[in-house]
């Protein structure tokens, strides 16, 4: 309908039905477009020696996801809706990503169900890492998870990769929340 001229001369009153669900949508293809940029900036995969697969991609966006949900939390109720479509973006992107590779429709649900509950876990240990002035709860977590399939992490960078983190973090903090709301999002430069 959007495409329609009665879609495009009623959009805006539209807008406004549902708790603004049009500025909501395009604020989390916004924001979903700027995670997914993000985590594929080549500097994470030379310089900090994240794994250049699926599971090292699918971390890196879990990841800046999490950031800007933590960023999201506990700013109301637009907030939680936006941050709760967000997830559900990120599950469809990987469903969508799944079939396009050719993984089999029964084995797309087992997959996304792992992710879904790996997403879990992984939001409460970055969460609380961030939360923790001791700096190392964050390597440990960055280990587990981002780097979990390398052996050894080469040295250095755990602590480049916790540095990001903890600057990316204060880069959305410092965002004021509307921008937020609207899409916007900035995180710290990447290392090269």
């Amino acid at each position: 309908m959007s495409g329609s001229f009665i879609g495009r001369l009623l959009g805006p009153l539209l807008d406004n039905v549902g708790g603004g669900t049009r500025a909501r949508t395009a604020a989390v293809g916004g924001l979903f477009t700027a995670i997914v940029g993000q985590a594929r900036e080549p500097g994470f995969y030379s310089a900090l020696a994240v794994p250049d697969t699926l599971d090292g991609r699918f971390e890196m966006v879990a990841l800046h996801l999490l950031l800007v949900m933590r960023r999201l939390k506990g700013q109301g109720v637009e907030a939680g809706k936006l941050s709760r479509r967000l997830y559900e973006t990120m599950v469809d992107d990987f469903e969508k990503s799944l079939l396009e590779m050719g993984v089999g429709d029964s084995g797309i649900a087992r997959r996304v169900k792992t992710m879904a509950r790996g997403m879990a876990g992984r939001i409460r240990a970055y969460d609380e890492a961030l939360a923790d002035t001791d700096g190392s709860r964050l390597e440990v977590a960055l280990d587990n998870n981002l780097y979990g399939t390398v052996d050894p992490v080469p040295d250095g960078a755990l602590v480049a990769m916790a540095a990001y983190v903890r600057a990316s973090a204060a880069a959305l903090d410092a965002q004021p929340l509307e921008s937020v709301m609207q899409g916007e999002v900035r995180f710290a430069s990447v290392p090269a």
